[in-house]
């Protein structure tokens, strides 16, 4: 199903009945990745999957999106379908953009998957390299170059308009964000997440004042490594 949200086509996928799980997805991912979730709870729940701008058959936005863009476009999608106060899920950089929308709107519980908060300054060799490139003038035009090739999968992987989101959401520090979450909160983490680490799941824990940390065996896909596992913590949770 499409709604036009922002002078863009966004897909979602709804289903079961009840009180409303919002289920959000991670970066180059789709509704498909957090259906296995949903499947769980549509028995007791109202079901809605949201395909990110950009991500499965939702449209490209037509700028670069900051995290609060998207946070807007899941705002307007919600009034639209008449969801208030939804129990509220994310992996990842869908996470990021749950922590935004419980900041800012009336969320019942929050689940919070692998999901990076706290912006850390880290200078590694590419960002040196990329530096180098930048202020030596005949070396500059190669800056694009190498950033296509030695930047991150996500990052070459995506479009040109997806790159300067990728850029802009990435860069975007969360903490101030997650202080004002008021609504209980669970952080499920894989002990093995190589992209956000279990120490900085930590960290959010301590910014979000009604929230607990669970670290289960796995990956930063760990909410479907241990699909029966989370489905019954986050039974017991909400």
């Amino acid at each position: 199903m499409f709604k036009k949200i922002k002078n863009i086509k966004v897909n979602y996928r709804q289903y079961g009945e009840g009180n409303d799980i919002v289920l959000l997805h991670g970066w180059g991912q789709n509704i498909d990745m957090m259906k296995p979730l949903g499947d769980n709870f549509s028995d007791k729940y109202r079901i809605t999957i949201i395909d990110l701008p950009g991500f499965g058959l939702s449209e490209e936005p037509d700028y670069a999106y900051t995290i609060f863009d998207y946070t807007d476009t899941v705002h307007e999608l919600l009034k639209d379908l008449k969801i208030k106060n939804p129990i509220m899920m994310g992996h990842s950089f869908g996470g990021r953009i749950a922590i935004v929308y419980a900041s800012m709107y009336d969320v019942n519980k929050l689940v919070l998957f692998g999901s990076p908060c706290v912006r850390h300054e880290q200078k590694s060799a590419k960002q040196s390299v990329l530096k180098a490139f930048n202020k030596i003038k005949f070396l500059s035009p190669l800056a694009n170059f190498a950033k296509k090739h030695i930047g991150s999968e996500d990052y070459r992987n995506a479009s040109p308009m997806m790159r300067d989101i990728l850029v802009k959401t990435v860069n975007q520090d969360l903490s101030e964000n997650a202080k004002e979450i008021s609504c209980p909160t669970i952080l499920i983490w894989g002990d093995k997440d190589m992209a956000v680490s279990v120490e900085e799941a930590k960290e959010i824990e301590k910014l979000i004042k009604d929230s607990a940390l669970v670290v289960l065996p796995g990956t930063h896909y760990c909410y479907l490594e241990n699909l029966n596992q989370v489905v019954n913590i986050i039974y017991n949770f909400i």
